[in-house]
């Protein structure tokens, strides 16, 4: 049942290569697929790259041997003679950067900077091509931290706006796989301002853009200590999460656990239960089938069963599963999801029913009867739930709840005002793109 829901091969063609590889490592950690088809899916990987002696390394655990074939050496001296060179090419620039009183000259024109580079240092056009071409092959020789270092330097001189946006995606992959997350944060916010503003060829480009970011988004947002509420901030915007509908549903898993592990129990997820309930006949995922079960079809049986089915996807889904255990957060992922789980199932339980057998409420919640009963006077106590526990007859009665009026008023006017400025942003959003022909 594992892998079924493995969701590795929806997200890979999303990512940069390199972005597979942690993956992959969890998956074979998780053994959910046989060991000899993950080594064979990291061959097929590192041929595309310059990590010619990894290759080795997984070509002889691959086949059992201490022998590599002849085309693995061959390329292997082509991977260093090509290195050298580029590094010969950028050495220029490269001695530049390394000197700290020259590099205090530069300043914020680029124009000013490219000039005072041609005069005095006889640094031009070439030698910033060739300190991109070198950031880009240490990327895919594996050395990362150099490459994010060339990177940031080059983009500080690059004036091609497309190359400049390419070199930023690949100073993303790099803190991401160097797991230096506030600084991969930064540069995701700095991709996503380009990406809504830039002028594409055509919207399907943008929306294309927009469906890297938020793939990519997923290995910060499950890492770092904020991510569980900016994921919700993202997906949850109305342009991405159209994209999400239209192009990447499996995105909802991650978008739909932030909800529910998010106690703040945000405003929209009223809103994304409507989505929920749009999806459900289309996205075959525990997590999702969990909230329409409780919040659209109110089957609580249902709910129950996807409960563990839920438990066994995020132990083994690379994003949450790994969360889940070595994360910094002080809960596990897993046991928190657990928590909020039953109290979603607890809480809309209870306010359709006016009294309810504890034992019944127990089983719904997989608690024993004391566990339940404890849950019971928890969650009476912490949430607005209207109740009191007979214990003599081991009921939980409800309390009758009268709507009031200025609450209802309060939230009417609260969605009026969403609705205002989502209507006001496309249509600001439409004269721009008119102005812009």
């Amino acid at each position: 049942m594992a892998a079924k829901y493995d969701l590795t091969p929806r997200v890979a063609p999303q990512l940069d290569r390199h972005l597979v590889f942690p993956l992959l490592e969890f998956l074979q950690e998780r053994t959910l697929y046989p060991d000899e088809d993950i080594l064979k899916a990291k061959i097929e990987l590192l041929n595309h790259t310059n990590m010619v002696d990894y290759a080795m390394d997984i070509h002889k655990s691959l086949y059992h041997t201490d022998d590599v074939p002849q085309e693995m050496m061959e390329r292997r001296a082509e991977v260093v003679a090509r290195l050298k060179a580029l590094e010969e090419a950028a050495a220029p620039l490269i001695t530049f950067l390394q000197n700290a009183s020259a590099v205090q000259e530069l300043r914020a024109d680029k124009q000013h900077n490219l000039q005072l580079l041609q005069e005095r240092y006889q640094i031009g056009p070439d030698q910033i091509e060739a300190l991109y071409q070198y950031a880009k092959f240490q990327f895919e020789c594996g050395n990362y931290s150099g490459a994010a270092d060339y990177l940031y330097q080059y983009r500080a001189l690059c004036t091609n706006s497309d190359r400049s946006v390419s070199a930023l995606w690949g100073k993303l992959a790099a803190e991401i796989l160097m797991q230096n997350w506030d600084i991969a944060l930064e540069e995701l916010n700095r991709l996503k301002e380009i990406i809504d503003s830039k002028s594409f060829a055509t919207p399907l480009n943008q929306v294309q853009n927009r469906i890297w970011l938020m793939h990519w988004s997923l290995f910060i947002f499950f890492n770092h200590d904020n991510g569980r509420t900016q994921i919700i901030d993202l997906f949850n915007q109305d342009k991405y999460l159209n994209a999400i509908q239209t192009s990447a549903p499996h995105l909802l898993r991650y978008l739909a656990t932030a909800f529910i592990v998010n106690k703040r129990r945000r405003p929209q997820f009223k809103e994304f239960i409507k989505v929920i309930q749009q999806e459900q006949y289309f996205c075959n995922d525990p997590i999702t089938e969990f909230l329409a079960c409780i919040y659209v079809n109110y089957d609580f049986d249902g709910a129950q069963q996807k409960m563990k089915e839920c438990e066994e996807v995020i132990l083994n889904d690379p994003f949450l599963g790994k969360r889940a255990e070595e994360g910094s957060f002080s809960v596990p992922l897993r046991d928190e999801f657990l928590e909020n789980a039953r109290l979603f199932i607890s809480e809309t339980y209870c306010r359709i029913h006016q009294r309810i057998d504890m034992g019944v409420l127990a089983e719904k919640l997989n608690l024993n009867y004391e566990d339940a009963e404890r849950w019971m006077v928890n969650l009476i106590r912490t949430s607005k739930l209207d109740a009191k526990i007979d214990t003599e007859t081991g009921t939980v009665i409800m309390e009758p709840n009268q709507p009031n009026v200025y609450e209802q008023l309060i939230d009417h006017t609260k969605a009026l005002s969403g609705r205002t400025y989502k209507l006001v942003s496309q249509l600001l959003e439409h004269a721009q793109t008119q102005a812009a022909r």
